[in-house]
């Protein structure tokens, strides 16, 4: 029973990471056109802050104790993700945003690799061809042209990829040991916090109404802010990180999706084929084989990491 409850876990996990995937792709065009009409941080600054206030809101009811350690370790975590999308947004300024997807979407190599070296553990062959994989497919979603430059823009989306990394990973760590409402509202606060200065001193007012950003924000908070941190944090108590990095790599395809229906925006046939490689990749990474009575049989499972303790 322990064990079935287990798998019950973790097949939700992925659901909902899947699903919070989705909707950080699907809002990739209403960020877009949001941010066209502000300036980014005002616009971070207002979507991270309603979202913390709101959750904050919530604890009247919820009653989650709250200590010095949980503080911290969430602050670490919006410090980290704030480092993603300050150095995506400056990235943005120097290079195409295709390469910036492409290298954003590192992420997914540097986790495996950064896990190992941080906690000291082995990397599964079954991680690193999964991670292979959907790299490949990144490069054929993202890439336009034929050359590509390396520029100072590249070298930050390239950080960029660093930091979302150490997020994930230390997001899968502090999820078994911290409250998940309290790291998550913290951690979304300090990116609300950090995106108001940085607005700040650039000159621009992110505490003023905005109504042409309206409907960008109702979405952005309820579905790709509350809802998707909220499942990330939570559901990475159940997956391992190198997982939770290949479901991520959907984001693209999911956006690529969503474009084409709202914008007439076509992948083409190169675009096609990557988003099949990162899907195969995320199957081959979760997928174990084992000889049994000479045949070959084959059943998803959790990383070796997770299979010693119930959570």
């Amino acid at each position: 029973m322990i064990l079935q409850n287990k798998k019950l876990k973790i097949a939700g996990a992925y659901i909902l990471l899947i699903l919070t995937t989705f909707f950080w792709g699907v809002t990739f065009v209403v960020v877009k056109d949001a941010v066209n009409q502000v300036d980014v941080f005002v616009f971070l600054a207002q979507r991270f802050l309603a979202a913390s206030c709101i959750l904050l809101l919530l604890w009247p009811f919820l009653k989650r104790p709250i200590d010095g350690k949980t503080l911290l370790k969430g602050s670490v975590l919006g410090i980290m993700l704030f480092g993603g999308f300050a150095l995506q947004t400056l990235a943005l300024l120097y290079t195409s945003a295709s390469n910036t997807a492409f290298l954003t979407g590192l992420n997914v190599i540097f986790v495996p690799l950064l896990y190992a070296v941080i906690f000291k553990k082995a990397i599964a062959a079954k991680s690193l061809a999964g991670a292979g994989l959907a790299f490949m497919g990144l490069y054929l979603l993202c890439a336009t042209g034929t050359n590509w430059s390396f520029n100072k823009g590249d070298l930050l989306g390239f950080a960029c990829s660093i930091c979302i990394a150490i997020h994930i990973i230390y997001t899968g760590k502090y999820a078994r040991e911290y409250d998940v409402y309290w790291l998550t509202t913290i951690q979304l606060a300090v990116i609300g916090l950090l995106s108001l200065l940085i607005a700040y001193f650039t000159g621009y007012d992110a505490l003023v109404w905005y109504p042409e950003i309206r409907d960008a924000l109702i979405i952005c908070v309820l579905f790709a802010t509350i809802f998707a941190f909220l499942v990330q944090t939570g559901m990475q108590q159940f997956i391992s990180p190198s997982s939770t990095a290949l479901i991520f790599c959907l984001e693209p395809v999911f956006a690529a999706i969503c474009a084409y229906f709202l914008i007439d925006e076509n992948i083409g046939v190169k675009g096609l084929i990557g988003a099949g490689l990162i899907l195969l990749g995320m199957i081959l990474s979760e997928i174990k084989f084992k000889k049994k009575s000479h045949v070959l049989k084959y059943k998803f499972s959790p990383d070796p990491a997770l299979s010693k303790s119930d959570h």
